[in-house]
C-alpha cells in the first residue's frame, strides 16, 4: 500500500513552476543556438552574400519641382553591410534594373554644368540610367542623402582635381541638394574654387580646380596646345594653401596628364620662361608630381582631424575597337555596358594606376582609394558623348553625326558619377 501511494503521488501532475522552469530552459537553450548560427553567418566561414534590399521613394522635406522624379532612396542606416576593407567593389557586375530611376535629374538640379546635362541637351535614350552596380562579395548601400548631410555636419568637404573631380563634385551636390529647403542652401561659383553650403547643416561641399594637383602654366589660363603646356612638379604651395581647414578631401588627377605627348616639367620659377624644363615619359613625370603632392599631405594634413581620398582615374572611350566596335566610332551612340569580365580598355594607364599606388603606399598620413575605374571601363554608354558642348557652344545637330565630336571623358549627369558617390558614402 505504502508502495502504491507512492506510485501515485509519482504519477500525478508536475507543479505548474516545475513546467515554467522547464520551458524558460528549452527557450533559453534554443536562442542560443540560434545566435550561435547568426554567428557563424556572419563570419568569413561562411561567405553568404547579403541581399540588396528593396528601395522605397522617400518623402520630400520640402517643394519640389514637378518635373523632378524622386526614387531609390532608403531611409535607413545600411551601411552595417558594407565593410570597404572586406568587399572589393570593382568585382561586380552592372545589372539592369527598370524600376530603379535617378533622385534627380539635370533639369531638377541647378548646379549641373551644361558639358554635363545630356538629356537638356537633347539625349533621348534612357536606359543608362537603369543600371546599377552590385559587388559580388557585399551589398552596396544606396545613397541616402540625408545620412550624408548629418556625416557633413559641421564639416568642410573638399573635391580637388580635373573636370571629372568636377563631374563627381557636381553629381554630389546634386544628391542631397533636393532634401535641403531653397533658403537653407546657397552655391557661390568661382574660376578656382567654388563652394555648395548646407546652412541648417553648417556643412559645405566644395570644388578646387587643379588638373595636375601641382601647379602648371595652363590650369588658370588654360593653354589648348598640350605640347606648350610646362608641369611645375616640385611645387604645390600656391594651390594647396587652399585646400587646408578641410575636414575631407577628395583628389584626383589623371587625364590632363593623357596628352600623348612627353610632359614637359619645369623646377623653379616660370619667371625663367621655358628654360630649363625637361621632358618626362607620362608616368615619371605623373611620380615626380604625386610625390610633391604626398609630400604637401604628410607634413600638412593632421589625420585626426582630416581624412583624406583619392578617386582613382576615370577611363576615357576614345578607342571603340576597345569594346570589339571596329568602325572607330570613339562611344558614339552606344546605349548599353560593355558585358565582357574585367573588360579593360586603352583609356585607362595601369602605369599611372601603379605610380598612385607605390606613391601612397610610402604615405605616412592614410590615403583612402575610391576605386572607380573598373566599374567605369564597362560604362561606355554614360558619357556626354555629342550631347554637350565645345567651345561654350552646343553641338549642332550636323555636329552630332560626327562620331568624331563626341565626348568620351566626361560623363552625363545623372550618370555614372551618381555610383562613385555612392561607394564614396558607404566609406565614410
Amino acid at each position: 500500500m505504502i508502495l502504491s501511494g507512492i506510485m501515485k503521488v509519482h504519477r500525478g501532475k508536475f507543479p505548474l513552476s516545475v513546467i515554467v522552469i522547464t520551458i524558460c530552459v528549452l527557450v533559453f537553450i534554443a536562442v542560443l543556438y540560434a545566435e550561435r548560427l547568426s554567428f557563424l553567418s556572419s563570419n568569413s566561414i561562411f561567405k553568404f552574400k547579403t541581399c540588396p534590399r528593396k528601395t522605397t521613394k522617400p518623402k520630400t522635406t520640402g517643394e519640389k519641382k514637378a518635373d523632378e522624379e524622386i526614387v531609390n532612396t532608403t531611409w535607413i542606416d545600411d551601411r552595417f553591410d558594407f565593410d570597404s576593407e572586406e568587399c572589393n567593389v570593382a568585382n561586380g557586375k552592372w545589372v539592369f534594373n527598370q524600376s530603379i530611376k535617378p533622385i534627380y535629374t539635370d533639369i531638377s538640379c541647378p548646379y549641373i554644368d551644361r558639358q554635363f546635362s545630356c538629356i537638356k541637351n537633347g539625349r533621348t535614350d534612357s536606359d543608362y540610367h537603369h543600371w546599377e552596380w552590385q559587388p559580388e562579395d557585399c551589398t552596396l548601400p544606396s545613397f541616402n542623402p540625408e545620412l550624408a548631410l548629418k556625416k557633413l555636419q559641421g564639416k568642410r568637404l573638399l573635391f580637388v582635381g580635373d573636370s571629372l573631380q568636377r563631374n563627381q563634385w557636381e553629381s554630389f551636390v546634386c544628391l542631397v541638394e533636393w532634401v535641403i529647403p531653397e533658403q537653407q542652401k546657397s552655391m557661390k561659383r568661382g574660376t578656382s574654387h567654388s563652394v555648395f553650403k548646407a546652412k541648417e547643416y553648417n556643412a559645405t561641399i566644395e570644388f578646387y580646380w587643379a588638373p595636375y594637383l601641382v601647379e602648371s602654366n595652363t590650369d588658370i589660363n588654360i593653354i589648348g596646345d598640350t605640347k606648350k603646356r610646362i608641369i611645375k612638379v616640385d611645387t604645390i604651395t600656391e594651390r594647396a594653401k587652399n585646400w587646408t581647414g578641410v575636414d575631407i578631401l577628395v583628389f584626383n588627377t589623371y587625364v590632363w596628364w593623357m596628352s600623348g605627348s612627353r610632359i614637359k616639367s619645369l623646377w623653379g620659377s616660370f619667371a625663367n620662361g621655358q628654360e630649363g624644363y625637361e621632358e618626362f615619359d607620362t608616368p615619371v613625370a605623373y611620380k615626380l608630381a604625386l610625390k610633391t603632392w604626398a609630400n604637401w599631405v604628410d607634413s600638412t594634413i593632421n589625420p585626426n582631424k582630416t581624412r583624406v581620398f583619392f578617386t582613382t582615374m576615370s577611363p576615357t572611350h576614345t578607342r571603340s575597337q576597345d569594346w570589339g566596335n571596329m568602325k572607330d566610332e570613339k562611344c558614339f551612340n552606344e546605349t548599353k555596358p560593355v558585358r565582357k569580365k574585367k573588360h579593360w580598355g586603352t583609356g585607362s594607364d595601369k602605369r599611372i594606376m601603379s605610380v598612385v599606388a607605390k606613391v601612397v603606399k610610402k604615405m605616412k598620413v592614410p590615403v583612402t582609394f575610391i576605386n572607380i575605374t573598373q566599374i567605369s571601363e564597362y560604362r561606355i554608354d554614360g558619357h556626354s558623348a555629342v550631347y554637350t558642348e565645345t567651345g561654350g557652344k552646343l553641338l549642332t545637330d550636323e555636329e552630332r553625326t560626327n562620331p568624331q565630336n563626341a565626348d568620351c571623358i566626361h560623363w552625363c549627369l545623372p550618370g555614372i558619377p551618381d555610383t562613385w558617390n555612392q561607394i564614396f558614402l558607404a566609406m565614410l
